[in-house]
């Protein structure tokens, strides 16, 4: 019989919440998410738990415990109990009565069975009792050990009741699968063009936690032969992405980074990106315009862009120099020795110019070159000029 692992359980707060959730005879378990990593040892962040009592009845037994019970999504079903400062989502079992492709209308049940019967995947069906003991009525176990993504029942009508779940699929497969259920393949291509009543918000959600796995290669390259990716980026090109994964070689990935690489393009209102990530974006593409050195790209950028900077180019084959960590570091807080009073009496348009080659010359010296020197070229940018 498979448990999770005694960590899980030992969690005082969650402890005392399924303490109260059965407090008088209703029966509470953690689902999805929280078991499913915690069985692949891997870190659990939320832990979200299903019940047969009714949201009213689950806030009373919370309170009953002197816990409080905040009234989250209540007409889905959820109330959030807070122990220890923490809120742990609590969501009754539920069937789903209708659906729209974006919405659903849902009724509560005492049913397992009928609970996990409406989830996406298999491997997010899995339940587990207080004492850890695994409950999988949806088959979901074998396919998480094999690392198959498989939808729950029919793919064609899991995806009808919400199209986003195509981009669900991808993400999940990215991040926790190897092997592609041929089935849910093909319900994706065939059902791609649901994702156009997706609110882009949500559909930018789901790309920055695609982006964010350790290796998203394989799954945007599926979703390009399916026919999903030039739903939501019509100009993306897998090549730069796979490109830049083989340069990133261990750096930490960043969704921003591959991104750039997917879609070079504008894609800040395709995936209704935010102010500061729009402008991370359009900077990133204008150093790659302006072909910056790795120096000045971690000058002018700072640390973060100007790595991603640096490894974009050197997806696109400009090699790395060895000490390119050092050197964006180095550039990155560095600091031009000389202002506009340094160089009097240049003033107006002279001073412009005067401080633009000397800035050009610090960073092409490696920021070596003393302020004297500095001045010296800034003076002698205006005897230059014509």
């Amino acid at each position: 019989m498979t448990g999770l692992p005694d960590h899980v359980l030992s969690d005082s707060a969650l402890h005392r919440v399924l303490q109260a959730l059965q407090a008088q005879g209703n029966r509470a378990y953690l689902v999805g998410g929280a078991v499913r990593n915690a069985l692949l040892n891997e870190p659990v962040d939320d832990i979200d738990i299903a019940t047969d009592a009714t949201p009213d009845r689950t806030a009373a037994l919370a309170k009953a415990a002197g816990l409080r019970a905040v009234p989250t999504g209540i007409d889905h079903g959820t109330v959030t109990v807070v122990a220890d400062r923490r809120g742990f989502e609590v969501t009754t079992f539920r069937r789903d009565v209708s659906t729209d492709g974006r919405h659903a209308i849902v009724a509560f049940s005492t049913d397992l069975t009928e609970d996990a019967a409406r989830r996406d995947f298999t491997i997010n069906a899995l339940y587990a009792d207080p004492t850890g003991t695994v409950i999988d009525p949806m088959g979901g176990l074998p396919d998480l050990w094999a690392r198959r993504l498989r939808f729950v029942g029919d793919p064609d009508q899991r995806i009808r009741e919400d199209y986003l779940r195509i981009l669900r699929f991808f993400r999940f497969l990215a991040r926790y699968g190897r092997q592609a259920d041929p089935q849910a393949v093909a319900a994706c291509a065939v059902h791609r063009q649901g994702l156009a009543g997706i609110a882009r918000e949500r559909i930018g959600a789901e790309m920055r936690k695609l982006l964010d796995a350790a290796d998203p290669g394989p799954a945007v390259a599926l979703m390009q032969a399916t026919g999903v990716l030039p739903m939501i980026l019509p100009n993306a090109r897998t090549e730069g992405l796979t490109a830049l994964l083989t340069v990133e070689n261990g750096v930490p990935p960043v969704w921003r980074r591959r991104l750039a690489a997917l879609s070079p393009t504008d894609c800040a209102m395709t995936l209704r990106l935010s102010r500061a990530e729009t402008s991370g974006q359009d900077r990133l593409r204008d150093a790659r315009e302006k072909d910056w050195s790795v120096d000045e790209a971690a000058y002018r950028l700072g640390a973060d862009l100007g790595t991603d900077h640096a490894l974009l180019a050197a997806a696109a084959g400009h090699p790395l120099p060895q000490d390119w960590r050092e050197r964006i570091e180095r550039a990155a807080s560095a600091s031009l020795p000389v202002a506009a009073a340094d160089l009097a009496p240049l003033t107006g348009p002279a001073l412009g110019r005067g401080l633009k080659a000397a800035e050009a010359a610090w960073i092409a010296s490696g920021f070596s070159l003393p302020a004297p020197a500095l001045i010296d070229m800034a003076h002698l940018a205006q005897e230059e000029t014509p």
